[in-house]
């Protein structure tokens, strides 16, 4: 029998292109998906559990795990630092599930540094026009910062190149289709089976 190992998928784009509703809508449907928990310095606000919304650490252990390069991308927020932990990412890999990222485009080029085998998805918006006007219906940012978000949004679809497939987000439906094929084609690929079916030939022998 071939025991698999996950793969990591990394979903990013840029901001106002839907990633968030793209996830949300793929965990409805595909439960075997682990998502993965970032980790941060913040406080623990009401209701939130450790494991479950974050991993809380203070801001000193999250500087020590930078330096030990045990963070697959970091950032910082308000004084706060935000992370993905390299640990929970593996053990849930060598467990032999896969693993969901939701991501920014830069912590995504972090992540591609730090786990190259990772696949690499951006979501694409139908048209610049269209991202305009998801930024502006989200009715919470001024015109200069709306401006300011199609600008970083044309520098970060110049990035796609980083990327190993674009899903344009025309439909949320039909994305999370297309996301789900590319998790069940890389499944497919000769290069993460052949090393398991020559052992279980050798076995055999």
């Amino acid at each position: 029998m071939i025991e698999e190992k996950g793969i990591l998928f990394i979903l990013s784009g840029p901001s106002g292109v839907g990633k968030g509703t793209v996830r949300k809508a793929l965990f409805n449907q595909d439960t075997d998906l682990k998502y993965s928990i970032s980790m941060t310095t913040r406080e623990k606000r009401p209701g939130e559990q450790e494991g479950v919304d974050y991993f809380y650490k203070s801001k000193e252990a999250f500087e020590a795990l930078i330096q030990e390069n045990q963070l697959l991308e970091y950032a910082k927020y308000v004084n706060n630092y935000y992370g993905t932990p390299r640990e929970y990412v593996e053990e849930m890999l060598e467990l032999g599930h896969d693993v969901f990222l939701e991501i920014e485009v830069q912590g995504a080029l972090q992540v591609r540094e730090n786990f190259p085998e990772g696949v690499f998805i951006f979501l694409f918006p139908p048209s610049l026009e269209e991202l305009k006007n998801r930024i502006i219906h989200r009715g919470t940012e001024s015109q200069e910062l709306v401006l300011n978000r199609l600008k970083e949004a044309r520098k970060e679809i110049e990035m796609m190149d980083a990327y190993d497939y674009v899903v344009v987000n025309d439909d949320v439906n039909l994305a999370v289709k297309k996301i789900q094929a590319i998790i069940q084609s890389e499944h497919l690929k000769r290069e993460r089976i052949a090393k398991q079916y020559k052992q279980l030939l050798e076995d055999e022998l």
